[in-house]
């Protein structure tokens, strides 16, 4: 597992990082998260070893980061933010020369190198100049050289920052089909990344955790846990309605958007159960409706709440 224990980093006056703990174990998926400037991407790098910590310490599979750092990096994969590569290489010739930076030679580097070649769908692009690819082949070369030596941690900085929702699934499915039998840490802003691949949320902010627990925990946080939100025609107003949902037992507030034609029922505690009491009432009032959904939770929401508690 990677133990962080009480992990601290100072740039002069600055605190970046401020006693961060916590374990992570093979089979999770990690998704780190926080505001720009919150140290997730300090964190990444005293963890892969970049940045010495000034308090604290890192242990991967017993390897202490700062004194054993060579054996703890063997077993490390890093794709850091932007997945920077020798952009006049070619796809073949840049894994080449990780596969030998990591050691390999011979017949185990070739066989490496087509192991994440067929992982990560390279086979198209293998022999084109890196500067020449799409981001999401880019983010796939970033990956491929991360997994070459078959790591027990991933760690993954942003790694679908800026691809197109296609590119976007299929690095979130080879992430998952990863993540089997390794560690994997993801830093990310995206939100919808932690419900989309992720089994547990870190949320930090100021360098400090504020949150810790799994992605259906984060959305039960948020005071739309449970709400059902009702989009009416354009033919009919909102606000005509308040009364008739409000009616309805257990909804504890009725909000209306105007802008968007929707009224969100709140539920009162230990009522999460509204859809089919709407349902009736739109129903018997034969109310003209676009859409009805049942809320699990805004983790924008809850992001706001508990990094605003911080600042």
């Amino acid at each position: 597992m990677i133990e962080i224990s009480h992990l601290v980093k100072r740039f002069d006056q600055l605190v970046a990082v401020n006693d961060l703990s916590f374990r992570v174990v093979p089979g999770e998926i990690l998704g780190f998260l926080g505001p720009n400037g919150a140290g997730k991407s300090t964190t990444m790098k005293m963890i892969t070893g970049f940045l010495s910590p000034t308090e604290g310490s890192v242990t991967v599979n017993g390897c202490d980061i700062t004194t054993d750092t060579l054996a703890a990096q063997q077993q490390i994969g890093y794709l850091p933010e932007g997945a920077p590569c020798y952009d006049e290489m070619t796809v073949r010739q840049f894994l080449g020369f990780i596969a030998e930076i990591r050691g390999y030679g011979g017949d185990e580097k070739q066989r490496r190198i087509q192991r994440v070649v067929d992982t990560m769908s390279l086979q198209p692009v293998l022999d084109q100049r890196i500067e020449t690819l799409s981001k999401g082949f880019t983010r796939r070369v970033g990956l491929a050289q991360a997994i070459i030596h078959d790591p027990a941690v991933l760690i993954l900085d942003e790694p679908t920052d800026g691809l197109d929702p296609n590119q976007k699934h299929q690095v979130r499915e080879m992430i998952r089909g990863l993540s089997k039998d390794k560690i994997v840490i993801i830093s990310t802003h995206i939100l919808e990344e932690v419900t989309a691949v992720c089994t547990r949320a870190v949320i930090i902010a100021q360098g400090k955790i504020v949150a810790d627990c799994r992605p259906e925990e984060l959305e039960e946080k948020s005071r739309f846990h449970g709400a059902v939100t009702v989009t009416l025609e354009e033919s009919v107003r909102a606000s005509d309605y308040v009364g008739a949902f409000a009616g309805i037992p257990h909804v504890r507030l009725v909000e209306v958007n105007e802008d968007a034609n929707q009224l969100t029922l709140f539920p009162a505690a230990g009522h999460a159960a509204l859809l089919l009491a709407v349902t009736e009432v739109i129903r018997d009032r034969q109310i003209g409706v676009l859409a009805i959904q049942q809320e699990k939770g805004r983790l924008d929401e809850v992001f706001r709440t508990v990094t605003g508690e911080v600042a």
